[in-house]
């Protein structure tokens, strides 16, 4: 809203407001209104720019002001106050609006307010108020702030405040437009002349001159004195001293411009201050005079020299409460007194007045550069008043002043120590190694004193603490209260440590950054390598000009002139009961003054800041409580578990029973001095050990098991200042983690432990044992000076306390660093590297540690100089490499050895050494350049310093090596680590020590013990073995055990196997040294040493040295330092352990192997008489004598197994040679002849006569080199040829002992023993050989052996197959065994071209074919084995033979000599007994599904009838009748074992399986009708067969079981050709109502009766003689046959009556009367049949009448008589059987009761092919029913057609 529209406003409603009461103003407000709205531009214009009707428009306004009428007086100033803001009122209408509200002042409380607001806005928003003018707008506000009402006095206060600071500004602006527009000073028209308060004259601007009148007033009102500007007779001192702060809090700059401002602070405000500081004090004007004073000193201190020294003086007089005293200024000559300078005291000064000057002195000292200009003022000067120096005296004075109120902080004490009175804690000259002048140790004394005075002064409200020493709002502060309010008793002494806090933080503050930018950040030139630990500052080398080099000179002068008190005031505050926060600022005092320190150059206070430290980082109690205390293993009573809790001990000394250790401040302290040692590493120097001591013990109480550390619970119970909290109570062992007020709870712990402080944090002891580390760390930043300074150091720390613990305590043997840091050594031990042993230092006292060890007491396990030493040396190994070796090597080495070497010192320390030197000289090398000089230089020291560890000499002290036997040997195997790891990482850099490494590694063998062996003189003839190189002397150790010696043994083997990695690189001499040592390891007791030694090291040196012989020049020199390695390899062949020997054995051959192409034939021939031959020898009798050594024991059993193993091995790798070299290297030797029968008769020798398991290596050997013989066929023919027959010889005498052994062949009276029986593996090694020789000979020869060799050798093979001893027999169900598969390969390789030899395979395989059912067995059970016995079948070779005889007879059928030799015989025999055994035969296989025997046998069998059959007719005439009647009874033979087997097994089959039975036995049947009945028709095969087959078919026929049925049947069987005439009535009495037997397989039967009724009929016309002759002879059993079936049926029948037959019988009746009725004789059959000779009347009978049956030669005829003449008609007739049974048929057909019946197939022709039984000419088979009556009739019926009866 626009100020002409708010006014028109503003009008509308005075002139609504004062309608009434006051018209004359509603009229005023009416013509304002009608020129506003007459002209608005106008009247803007007039109001903005002060226009003459600016008053007019306003007067309205002006007129209600100056009513009575609140609301309108509101009204009017409500506009008023609304149009300043908007700066709508004319400038002349300010005196108006003043004098307006100067009348409107006794109004009420609103328009108090209101005027209150207007004055403000008015003197803000226009500048041109000034002097006179802005004097009465002050007094209103002057005057309303005497009001009696609160609001308006407080309102009117706050307005004067700010109208003020709107003075000061318009001054700040006044000067800002002056410097802006260049006004000149000498301009009289805005300037006033001022009077000044020295009386001299200035001239000021109109707003200088105002705030000049104002604070000039300001400082005569608090002063009670009249004031020259303001119109006030009165104003409160307090009010006017706020005023006087609010201008100089904010415009202190104003001021420093202003002289004239200056002076009113000189001349009335200071004195002013002084004097009401030096009245009687009262608490609201003191606190206000003391913040002014404050602000004086914090901004005007420069402009205010004198007045601040006045000030800063006084307030430490108050701080001290000192009147009368003066302070001492440290020598200043200068005191100051109160009563002289400042008026007389009122008294001892109250508390609180102490506590304001002590919260001033805090805001002070916060001000680090305040300080250092205080002490640059008042102490650099030669006469100042050395505030500073005073000020600190003060500080420290004032916090020493009641420490029972402070109490004791138990935690510095330790966790678990005593805390009984008799324990001081101090702090003196004489308890540290450093040297603190006199101030220092007069302060550190007297602190102290004051400690340990206090010790048991604690109590659960005594500390300090911000929750429970420190007020809510500080007292500087509380400028409402009229009275103090209640102080805490400690916190005078809080704000007493913050002000040395404030001090220290400034010290660092300021020093920090500058050091960091002179030292670390200063400009590098190039190539130049960053500062990483930076020196001291040298102030000689900075510019004095430089304000910052100015300002840290001053901070050294504080720190060298205050460091006693401080440090003197902080040790006794850190050792109070202190809260986490204080002590955390206290602490990090401690590290600002020590790193300040250590940066400014000053070693004395630094140094004594760090002793301080390490008192508190480590207590001495705390040590040494630990070394003696041991953990309590009984109950502790509730009484004194309740006293610890509450850090009270009921017994003194003994009341600690925790474990002593650090508590948590403990830890930060030994954290700062980390963190400070670290920072200053670079400047230490031979402070270095203090510090390293600290840190040793340290190490040792957080590494101690069972020490507690860590943090209590933030629920824990007890008070965060009780004096128990220092790890007294013993359930936990921990230190508080966070200190809180008094009754805060677990809460406030909580949330204090969630923010907690860093240097409280991290405190665990793995993180401190981190930091120490990283202190360790940082030593690869100091330079060569420094760094040699801290390893000094560490050296001399670690020899002192190893001669702590010898015993001695003057370090006996150990070299130490002394103060000039030159090495000496006490006692020197010899040798290499270290000096002659000065005199032992006798008297040298022991000297008090920081750390508080100074007794041998405790033997620790370890050193902490030596392990940290070990570190630092890894983080400088460049160092220890690249800088000369006074820098570091020579004292880290010298040390090391020196404790090394010194048997008195603690086992543990001496290994620990060890570790730390082989480190250092693993890591050395291998950080090693490429410098040759350097390399040799560097390598030469490590293997010299390592050869005193591998090697020491102890002749000088024998008893001590005795007795540290374990230890030496411990050390000399790490040293031989060390070898292995320089070997491993840095061996091929090696240049220089291979001899001294060979020492090394040989210095632990030891010569091997006798063995039992052969000799190696005996093998090698005339060749002696390798010279062994001389062994070290003694080495003086004692007599290390057994297991000692192969520990180092062991290590040394390793690194001679690193050497051997690297062999190439070494020269011949080397190599010779490293053959022998190898063959030293080859020799030792460790077995696996001495194995690789021997396989697998030797053969990597033969690998080099074969290298090397490919360079011609050196070629002689390699080729006999190889031959050197071969002997020394062949020494180990015969060593008494299986795994060298073989190890030893395998490097032999393998060498000679791979390198054998390369090799002369000169060299062949050494190897193979010097090295090959007599190492089989050699082998061979031991094996020989071993039995003859001991009783049999399975050890004596193992041990001549492994010497069969190592003969295997032998063989084989010979084998390999031959193999590989025979036909290229060894056939060309003048003596192979000889090697080869020598050869070949040591195969023999060990096949006979050694174990069987060198047997199967000893004949692979012999075919290898058979094998390889097939290369010289061409080139050596002769040579092969004897070769191969010298082992055919070989073979023939194995075969001997082979079939000895199978029994086969009878021994000899007088031959040698049996051999030992053969394996299955030998034996198919055997039959290999075989087949080997068998190849080589048709190479040679091109045709296959003589007969004589193959009858031989079938015999010999068959000897192996049926061999049965073998102690390993394989399963031969399913699959061949080898021995059967070798053997029948063999078999099979044989060329059957040659006469008589198929003949010889076939008889042999049909023997192969009955070895499952003959030559079977059982394997003996082996009694040291639990596994099952076995038994041998033959069944895999039966099932491979049986078709492999088909193939062969099929193959040779059209050769005579088959059939003629009885061959074919021999096959059809094998062929029966499966066939006969049928279900009787063993299972064809155990896991598979293969046809049985039985079958595959009848199915081979049938195979060879079908094809031989023929071929036996055709060889009719060449074959004789014996060949002729065995071949033909074979087979029939064969055919009644198929057809009569006992089937009774197929009934539990299933019916499916039944039937598939019996089909297969129907191809016997048709075998029979097809491939055998045709081809019987030579003249020769005898009747008997005949007549045999046809008993077959008639018992094949049986239908139940004939021996079970009483009667005639009992004769069916009986041989006789003569003619039973039937009698049915002598049958009666045998009949019977038994069913009897049936007997399986009835269709079998039928098929059989079927063939019967065949053979006998007429009805195939082909070759009818042979059948004529056949049916003859089979005629008499196909009647006995159907004789039997009717006359029991006419017996039973009888019997029976109506009882019906079995079902089987009923169908055998009517089969048997059907094919009665159906068959047709041939003519004359049945007479031939009855005849004498039935083969003879077969085709032609001799005539009816004549007399004789020899009708050819009859010469008479007689007649016969009728009954004669019908029966020999009726015999001669095709239906002659029907005649036979007539008496039988009439029987049958007279039966009264019901025949049997039945529904049948008929089939018209009578033939059994598979083919045709379904179908016959296309017609199937019909329908009949047949009934036995009713066939029998009709048989009576065909004889009575015969008879020719109607």
């Amino acid at each position: 809203m626009s100020s002409l529209a708010f006014l028109v406003t503003e009008l509308q409603s005075l002139s609504s407001e004062t309608r009434r009461k006051h018209p004359e103003i509603r009229e005023a407000a009416e013509k304002s209104l009608a020129v506003l709205r007459a002209s608005p531009e106008q009247a803007n214009a007039n109001l903005t720019s002060d226009g003459p009707q600016s008053f007019d428009l306003l007067k309205p306004v002006f007129m209600g002001c100056a009513t009575k009428s609140p609301k309108v007086v509101a009204i009017s100033l409500g506009s008023l106050q609304r149009l300043i803001s908007l700066k709508a009122v004319p400038k002349s209408t300010v005196p108006e609006i003043i004098r307006t509200m100067s009348d409107a002042m006794s109004q009420g409380v609103d328009i108090q307010l209101k005027i209150l607001q207007t004055l403000l806005g008015l003197i803000t928003n226009y500048l041109q108020v000034h002097d006179a003018l802005l004097g009465d707008a002050l007094l209103l506000c002057f005057k309303l702030q005497e009001s009696r009402i609160a609001v308006v006095s407080s309102t009117a206060a706050a307005t004067l405040r700010q109208l003020v600071m709107v003075v000061m500004d318009k001054m700040v602006d006044e000067d800002r437009r002056n410097a802006d527009t260049e006004i000149e000073a000498a301009e009289d028209d805005g300037l006033a002349e001022v009077t000044l308060p020295d009386g001299s004259t200035t001239r000021l601007n109109p707003s200088a001159k105002d705030a000049y009148s104002v604070f000039e007033d300001l400082c005569l009102l608090a002063n009670s004195e009249r004031p020259n500007f303001l119109k006030l007779e009165f104003l409160h001192k307090t009010f006017a001293l706020e005023l006087i702060e609010s201008v100089l809090t904010n415009y202190h700059a104003l001021f420093r411009k202003h002289d004239s401002l200056i002076l009113l602070l000189q001349n009335h405000l200071c004195p002013l201050l002084l004097k009401a500081l030096s009245d009687r004090p009262t608490f609201p004007l003191i606190l206000r005079c003391t913040r002014v004073v404050f602000l004086l000193l914090k901004q005007f201190s420069l402009e205010l020299q004198t007045e601040a020294e006045v000030f800063l003086m006084l307030l430490i007089r108050i701080i001290t409460d000192d009147n009368s005293v003066s302070l001492d200024t440290s020598g200043s000559g200068s005191s100051i007194s109160s009563s002289e300078s400042y008026g007389h005291s009122h008294g001892s000064r109250p508390q609180w007045m102490r506590v304001l000057a002590m919260e001033i002195m805090r805001g002070l000292c916060s001000d680090a550069e305040l300080m250092r200009n205080v002490w640059d003022r008042y102490d650099a000067q030669e006469n100042g008043s050395n505030a500073l120096t005073t000020l600190v005296t003060a500080l420290k004075r004032l916090v020493t002043e009641k420490p029972a109120l402070l109490g004791v902080g138990s935690q510095m004490f330790g966790v678990g120590v005593s805390n009984s009175s008799d324990s001081h804690y101090t702090i003196s000259p004489s308890g540290s190694s450093y040297s603190l002048d006199g101030v220092a140790g007069m302060v550190a004394t007297a602190a102290s004193a004051t400690v340990s005075n206090v010790v048991g002064m604690m109590g659960s409200n005594a500390g300090l603490s911000l929750q429970g020493s420190t007020m809510k709002l500080q007292c500087i502060d509380q400028l409402d209260k009229a009275d103090s309010p209640p102080i805490p008793e400690s916190y005078i002494y809080l704000l007493a440590v913050q002000c040395l806090v404030s001090l220290c933080e400034g010290f660092a503050t300021f020093s920090a950054p500058l050091y960091n930018t002179i030292i670390i950040q200063k400009p590098r030139s190039a190539g130049e390598a960053p500062v990483r630990a930076p020196p001291a500052l040298d102030f000689t080398t900075l510019s004095s000009d430089e304000p910052s080099t100015q300002h840290l000179q001053i901070v050294r002068g504080i720190i060298e002139s205050n460091w006693p008190a401080l440090l003197a005031a902080l040790s006794f505050v850190i050792a109070t009961n202190l809260s986490d926060e204080i002590f955390v600022d206290i602490l990090a005092s401690y590290q600002a003054m020590t790193n300040v320190s250590g940066m400014l150059g000053l070693t004395t206070p630094r140094d004594a800041f760090f002793t301080n430290l390490a008192k508190f980082s480590v207590p001495t109690r705390v040590v040494s409580s630990l070394d003696s205390y041991t953990d309590p293993q009984t109950p502790r009573s509730a009484t004194a578990s309740f006293s610890e809790n509450l850090g009270l001990s009921l017994s003194g000394g003994a009341g600690a029973t925790s474990a002593p250790g650090l508590s948590e401040r403990n830890l930060a302290c030994l954290k700062v001095l980390i963190s400070s040692a670290m920072f200053l590493a670079g400047s230490l120097g031979e402070s270095w050990f203090g510090i390293l001591e600290v840190l040793q013990n340290a190490d040792y109480v957080l590494t101690s098991k069972g020490v507690g550390y860590g943090a209590q619970s933030p629920g824990s119970k007890s008070g965060p200042f009780s004096p128990g909290r220092g790890g007294s109570n013993p359930s936990s062992r921990s230190v508080s983690m966070s200190l809180s007020s008094s009754g805060s709870g677990s809460a406030s712990a909580t949330q204090q432990s969630s923010a907690r402080h860093p240097l409280l944090s991290d405190l665990d002891p793995e993180t401190m044992l981190t930091s120490i580390q990283r202190l360790f760390d940082a030593s690869k930043n100091l330079e060569d000076g420094a760094f040699k300074c801290f390893t000094d150091a560490l050296c001399k720390l670690s020899a002192e306390m190893i001669g702590m613990q010898t015993g001695t305590g003057d370090g006996l043997g150990l070299e130490v660093i002394s103060e000039s840091g030159s090495v000496e050594e006490f006692s020197g031990l010899g040798g290499g590297v270290l000096s002659p042993p000065p005199p032992p230092i006798a008297d040298t006292p022991h000297r008090r540690r920081v750390s508080g060890i100074h007794l041998p007491r405790t033997l620790r396990s370890g050193d902490f100089g030596i392990n940290k030493l070990g570190g630092v040396i890894s983080l400088n190994i460049h160092r220890l490499i690249y800088r000369p070796p006074e820098v570091a090597w020579t004292t880290m080495t010298t040390h090391l050895l020196s404790v090394i070497r010194l048997p008195t010192a603690p086992p543990p320390i001496r290994i620990q050494a060890a570790r730390v030197l082989d480190d250092t000289l693993i890591t050395v090398p291998r950080n090693l350049g490429t410098a040759v000089e350097l390399q040799a230089q560097v390598q030469q020291r490590v293997l010299e310093v390592l050869s005193h560890q591998v090697m020491p000499d102890y002749t000088f002290l024998p008893g001590i090596a005795t007795s540290t036997v374990g230890t030496t040997v411990e050390l000399r195997r790490m040293g031989l680590e060390t070898l292995h790891e320089i070997l491993q990482v840095s061996g091929h850099t090696l240049v220089v020590g291979w001899e001294t490494i060979f020492s090394m590694l040989e210095s632990v063998c030891r010569p091997p013990p006798p063995t039992g062996s052969i000799s190696m003189d005996s093998m090698t003839g005339s060749t002696a073995s390798p010279p062994l190189r001389a062994k070290p002397p003694s080495l003086g150790l004692g007599g290390p055990s057994e297991k000692n010696y192969t520990t180092l043994v062991k290590i040394a083997f390793q690194s001679l196997n690193l050497v051997c990695d690297s062999v190439s690189e070494l020269s011949p001499e080397h190599l010779r040294l490293c053959i022998t040592t190898l063959g030293h390891f080859g020799r030792q007791v460790n077995t696996n040493i001495a194995l690789t030694a021997a396989a697998s090291l030797l053969w990597s040196v033969s690998d080099a040295i074969q290298a090397k012989r490919k360079d011609a020049e050196k070629e002689p020199e390699y080729s006999a330092l190889w031959m050197f390695l071969l002997l020394e390899v062949l020494g180990l062949c015969t060593d008494d352990r299986p795994e060298v020997r073989d190890g030893a054995i395998q490097t032999l051959f393998r060498t000679m192997q791979l390198y054998g192409a390369t090799l002369s034939l000169q060299t062949w021939d050494e190897c193979i008489w010097q090295v090959t031959f007599p190492l089989i020898d050699s082998l061979s009798s031991e094996i020989h004598r071993r039995p003859t050594l001991t009783e049999p024991s399975e050890e004596a059993g193992i041990g001549e197994q492994t010497w069969d193993e190592s003969k295997i091995l032998a063989f084989n790798s010979i084998g390999s040679i031959f193999h590989d070299f025979l036909s290229s290297k060894l056939i060309n030797l003048e003596s192979f002849d000889k090697a080869w029968d020598f050869f070949v008769t040591r195969i023999q020798d060990s096949v006979l006569l050694d174990n069987r398991s060198i047997s199967t290596p000893a004949l692979r050997c012999l075919e290898k080199a058979v094998k390889a013989c097939s290369a010289s066929v061409f080139d050596a023919r002769q040579k092969v040829t004897e070769m191969k027959e010298r082992v055919w010889t070989a073979i023939d005498n194995i075969g001997n002992a082979v079939l000895r052994r199978n029994g086969t062949q009878s021994p000899l009276v007088g031959s040698t023993p049996l051999p030992k029986p053969f394996t299955q593996e030998s034996l198919v090694a055997f039959v290999d050989v075989i087949q080997s020789t068998r190849s080589l000979s048709r190479a040679l020869e091109g045709v296959e052996w003589s007969l004589e060799r193959l009858t031989r050798l079938m015999v010999i093979l068959k000897g192996v197959l049926t061999y049965p001893s073998s102690p390993d027999y394989r399963p031969d169900i399913d699959a061949l065994p080898p021995v059967q598969t070798v053997v029948m390969t063999t078999i099979g390789g044989i060329d059957l071209s040659a006469p008589g030899t198929p003949s010889l395979v076939l008889r042999d395989l049909s023997e192969f074919v009955t070895l499952p059912f003959l030559a079977a067995f059982d394997v003996p059970p082996d009694p040291k084995s639990s596994t099952p016995a076995k038994r041998i079948t033959y069944i895999a070779l039966a099932k491979k033979t049986m078709p492999k005889l088909v193939e062969l007879c099929l193959q040779f059928k059209d050769r005579l000599e088959l059939y003629s030799e009885g061959t074919l015989e021999a096959v059809l025999s094998a062929y029966s007994i499966p066939v006969k055994l049928k279900y009787d035969c063993p299972a064809p296989s155990k896991h598979g599904k293969d046809p049985p025997l039985w079958k595959t046998a009848t199915t081979c069998f049938l195979r060879i009838i079908k094809e031989c059959s023929p071929q036996v007719t055709a060889f009719d005439e060449e074959l004789s009748d014996e060949r002729i009647e065995g071949i033909w009874r074979q087979i029939i033979d064969i055919f009644r074992g198929g057809i009569l087997a006992d089937c009774s097994v197929a009934e539990t089959f299933s019916l499916d399986i039944q039937e598939d039975e019996e089909n297969f036995d129907l191809a016997l049947i048709a075998a029979l009708e097809i491939d055998v009945v045709p081809h019987l028709r030579s003249r020769r095969i005898p009747d008997s067969i005949f007549t045999q087959l046809a008993k077959v078919l008639a018992q094949g026929s049986w239908l139940y079981d004939p021996s079970l049925t009483p009667g005639p049947e009992g004769d069916v069987g009986r041989e006789s050709s003569e003619y039973i005439h039937v009698h049915a009535d002598q049958h009666y009495s045998h009949g019977s109502t038994d069913p009897g037997h049936s007997l399986p397989r009835e269709r079998f039967s039928y098929w059989c009766f079927d063939l019967l009724f065949l053979i006998c009929s007429n009805t195939t016309r082909e070759q009818e003689n042979v059948r004529k002759r056949l049916a003859v002879l089979s005629l008499p059993s196909l009647l006995k046959r159907c004789q039997t079936t009717m006359v029991k049926y006419v017996a039973d029948e009888a019997l029976r009556g109506n009882l019906p037959l079995p079902r089987s019988r009923e169908d055998e009746l009517l089969y048997v009367l059907r094919k009665l009725r159906e068959l047709r004789l041939w003519p004359g059959s049945l007479w031939a049949a009855l005849s004498d000779d039935p083969t003879k009347y077969s085709l032609e009978q001799p005539p009816v009448d004549s007399l004789t049956p020899d009708f050819e030669n009859a010469t008479s005829f007689s007649s016969l008589s009728t009954k004669e003449l019908i029966s020999d008609a009726v015999k001669r007739s095709s239906i002659g059987h029907l005649f036979n049974f007539y008496t039988l048929l009439c029987e049958i057909a007279s039966v009264p009761r019901r025949t049997p019946e039945a529904w049948v197939h008929v089939r018209p022709v009578l033939t059994l092919q598979l083919e045709e039984r379904g179908k016959v000419d296309g017609h199937e088979d019909q329908l009949e029913h047949l009934d036995a009556r009713m066939l029998a009739k009709e048989c009576l019926k065909i004889v009575g057609n015969e008879m020719g009866v109607p």
